[in-house]
């Protein structure tokens, strides 16, 4: 198949007459097609719909400790819940904080205590003239969200499959105490789907930035999401290569079970160092008398164990599974060979990464748009939505049922080669 970059001005003319042909015909279908969140599928949320049956009005609702779990108190978790989120984050359970719904809500208080009150001493972030945050590229918009909400400067850090830059990331943090922290989505990334190889890892672990109270915000958040059970990806336990390098404080790793059970009702966790939890449980404690025991009750009692965290997930991947490989395939048969595009082939999480020519990116996702398909916007990848080369657009594969996805990877494709042929004849 020949690329379209070696094709001469009549044949791209030719072809773009045939592919606006396709496209007018497929915007006359009146497609409404939502592919731009990583939200799970109905079905998929009918997989923990036992849960809501493992407590009644009959149960027995106190922890193991005796506590009542309808009543205020327990402020870092019930203890089996620690247990539960402690297995899942490759943690020990007394390194752990049990939170609300959302790690998110988490991230967004930590940088808010962090602006306020500073992190463990520190002066208050509101209390200096500048505060940076580095950013792998292409990434997780809602991180950069919270850091542009509190007016901290971004810095984009370029990614590989082997992780952020760290030759950047290491001369960054080491030579300006401006910079106190960096977000990381460090398995499975969003949206390419990469995991960090066992070196980035020892070396986050061995950063010696020049702020003290720089931090490693980790996001562990698809830590168990893999597709397959036979080709899954390994991350090394980054707490445990921090205590290694004398560095116990420097990273706040973060999880959830939002995609696990339900997004709206699951239950969020923070691990860290001793110091770290300490600086955590003052805050608590003005800001709350427990978080929802009922649910951390729901979650244990349902899950039981790791395993059965497992066996869980191995139900999700089944249903994603074919969703991803599908449009793995669309793209490959579609614009295998055309030199217009480039995209992830994940092992796990909840995104395809694809990049197009330069410049092509927000006319693609226009063009779905027009066509029918709603996707994430171009941009909303990069810190200010701003991507410096107009080319990454994140495809969420999960949330469609399969029917509907096959349309939209087909209306997809069309409109990347709609738009790549348009770009090439410099319109």
């Amino acid at each position: 198949m020949k690329k379209y970059t070696e094709m001469s001005r009549e044949e791209l003319l030719a072809l773009k007459e045939e592919l606006s042909r396709q496209y007018a015909e497929t915007k006359a279908k009146g497609l409404s097609l939502d592919m731009s969140r990583g939200k799970p599928s109905a079905d998929q949320l009918d997989i923990s719909m036992g849960m809501m049956d493992v407590l009644s009005s009959e149960a027995d609702l106190k922890c193991e400790t005796g506590v009542d779990c309808r009543n205020y108190g327990v402020i870092d978790g019930i203890p089996e819940a620690k247990r539960l989120l402690g297995e899942m984050s490759e943690v020990d359970p007394d390194h752990i904080i049990i939170y609300g719904n959302s790690s998110l809500n988490v991230m967004f208080d930590t940088i808010a205590r962090s602006m306020t009150h500073g992190v463990m001493g520190h002066t208050p972030w509101c209390k200096l003239d500048k505060v940076k945050f580095l950013c792998p590229v292409p990434g997780y918009d809602r991180h950069f969200k919270i850091t542009e909400f509190f007016g901290i400067e971004m810095i984009n850090v370029p990614m590989s499959p082997e992780g952020p830059d760290m030759d950047m990331v290491e001369k960054l943090v080491s030579e300006d105490d401006a910079i106190k922290g960096i977000w990381c989505v460090p398995k499975y990334s969003n949206p390419q789907g990469y995991t960090y190889s066992k070196e980035t890892v020892e070396r986050f672990a061995r950063l010696k930035p020049a702020a003290p109270d720089f931090r490693i915000y980790w996001d562990n958040a698809y830590s168990i999401h893999h597709l397959y059970d036979d080709n899954q990806d390994f991350l090394v336990e980054i707490l445990g290569e921090c205590a290694k390098a004398g560095n116990p404080d420097i990273v706040y790793k973060f999880t959830s079970t939002s995609k696990v059970s339900f997004p709206g009702s699951g239950i969020a966790a923070v691990a860290a160092s001793k110091a770290n939890l300490d600086d955590f449980r003052k805050y608590m404690q003005i800001q709350t008398i427990g978080h929802d025991k009922l649910n951390q009750l729901r979650h244990v009692r349902f899950f039981k164990d790791l395993d059965g965290l497992h066996a869980h997930m191995r139900k999700h991947a089944d249903l994603i599974r074919p969703k991803f490989e599908m449009v793995l395939d669309t793209l490959e048969r579609e614009l295998g060979g055309l030199g217009i595009g480039e995209w992830t082939k994940p092992h796990g999480g909840y995104f395809i990464s694809f990049d197009a020519l330069e410049g092509c990116a927000k006319d693609i996702v226009a063009k779905a748009k027009e066509a029918g398909v709603v996707m994430t916007g171009a941009g909303a990848t990069y810190p200010y939505g701003k991507d410096p080369k107009d080319s990454n657009i994140r495809i969420a594969p999960t949330y469609p049922t399969l029917e509907e996805l096959e349309q939209a990877a087909n209306v997809f494709v069309l409109c990347v080669k709609l738009a790549s042929v348009e770009k090439l004849l410099g319109e």
